[in-house]
């Protein structure tokens, strides 16, 4: 089997310890697993300051590499895609930019609030538990685990970055699998589904499972996106 370095980009506060159960499956696998903690937390931040760190992680010249890339972290993943030799990109329950677009318009632009309120809503949930962190994103988080990736806090998420129009004008020309928790409360999948058609023209694939799919189902997130790259590799 060949060595492949994953590089693990995470979401809104930018620790890198939420891919902590990923990271012992690939490291297990032979892979290298590089679980990169973004600036989120600095004013001073933006999108190419996290691209910046998340290049300077890898720590040198690096082929073979896969970028995985949580929720916000679908913002800064293809910036990376533009300045390193990235064979396959994996988007989890992320979300998709197009140029010029902020961080802050994305959800608006995209309709998220209606799709995340009726898919509450068919759960029998109430307005009020949106606001909910617990019912949102932990609801099938083993305690033990939030609290082996959390334990400390969890990160402030500065909204600079969120003001700042996504730099690109296309899309990275890199191969782009979306993968989607079908039990995500916070992005629906049937909401991921249709933003990855009209924003990328690919279909999503699904797997049991809400937002933080690696703590709830590392070991899915796992089989799935080495799945992806052992068949591209066979290409």
């Amino acid at each position: 089997m060949s060595k492949t370095t994953f590089l693990l980009i995470p979401g809104a506060g930018g620790d890198g310890g939420y891919w902590y159960l990923v990271v012992r499956r690939l490291r297990a696998m032979g892979h290298d697993a590089v679980a990169v903690s973004l600036p989120a937390g600095d004013d001073s931040a933006g999108w190419k300051e996290y691209a910046d760190v998340a290049v300077d992680a890898l720590g040198g010249d690096r082929s073979g590499i896969v970028v995985v890339a949580q929720s916000l972290g679908g913002f800064s993943a293809p910036l990376i895609c533009e300045r390193v030799p990235v064979e396959l990109l994996v988007l989890l329950n992320a979300m998709i930019p197009t140029s010029g677009e902020t961080g802050e318009a994305w959800w608006a632009n995209t309709g998220q609030g209606g799709a995340m309120r009726d898919h509450l809503t068919g759960l029998g949930l109430s307005p009020e538990d949106a606001d909910d962190d617990d019912v949102v994103y932990f609801h099938d988080v083993p305690a033990e685990v939030r609290q082996a990736a959390f334990g400390q806090g969890e990160g402030q998420q500065s909204w600079t970055p969120m003001t700042e129009p996504w730099p690109l004008e296309d899309w990275p020309d890199v191969p782009t699998r979306v993968l989607v928790g079908r039990d995500d409360r916070l992005f629906p999948a049937d909401f991921q589904r249709r933003v990855a058609g009209e924003r990328l023209g690919i279909e999503t694939d699904e797997i049991g499972g809400g937002h933080l799919l690696a703590l709830s189902k590392p070991e899915i997130v796992v089989e799935r996106i080495e799945a992806y790259r052992t068949a591209r590799s066979m290409r």
